[in-house]
C-alpha cells in the first residue's frame, strides 16, 4: 500500500483533548478502511502566517499512514465536512520517515540551545 502524510489544522478554540479526539476519529477512519497509522504528532497551537476564517492560530496535527487511496479519500471527505478542521493537506510519500518530523526536531533543538545558554 502507498504511504501518505496528512497534516491538518484544527480550530484554535478547541482543547487539547478535543484535538486528540478528532485525531483518533480520523485515525479510526483509516484503520476501518484497511490502513495503518505509523506516526501521529501533535505540533500544538501555532500561529498562522495570515488569518484564515478570522483566526490567527490553529492546532497542527501530522498523521503518517500506510493505507489504500480509498481510505485517504474517505478521511479527507470527513475532514472537509467537520467544522473543527480549518485546513488539510495530504501528500503521497515514497517511504515512511524515521524518527520525529522536522517540526518536532526544531522544538528539541531550541530547547537544547536554551539549555546550553543557561549552562554557560
Amino acid at each position: 500500500m502507498p504511504y501518505y502524510e496528512t497534516v491538518f489544522i484544527a480550530r484554535q478554540d478547541l482543547s487539547e483533548s478535543q484535538v486528540s479526539e478528532l485525531t483518533e476519529q480520523m485515525s479510526k477512519v483509516i484503520t476501518d478502511n484497511g490502513g495503518k497509522i505509523h506516526k501521529t504528532e501533535n505540533w500544538g497551537l501555532r500561529k498562522f502566517a495570515y488569518k484564515m476564517n478570522k483566526a490567527s492560530k490553529g492546532h497542527y496535527v501530522l498523521l503518517e499512514t500506510d493505507a489504500p487511496s480509498e481510505a485517504i479519500t474517505e478521511m479527507e471527505r470527513q475532514m472537509r465536512l467537520n467544522e473543527d478542521v480549518v485546513r488539510l493537506q495530504t501528500i503521497r510519500e515514497d517511504e515512511l520517515s524515521s524518527g520525529p518530523s522536522v517540526i518536532m526536531d526544531k522544538g528539541r533543538d531550541e530547547d537544547n540551545k536554551s539549555h546550553d545558554r543557561k549552562a554557560a
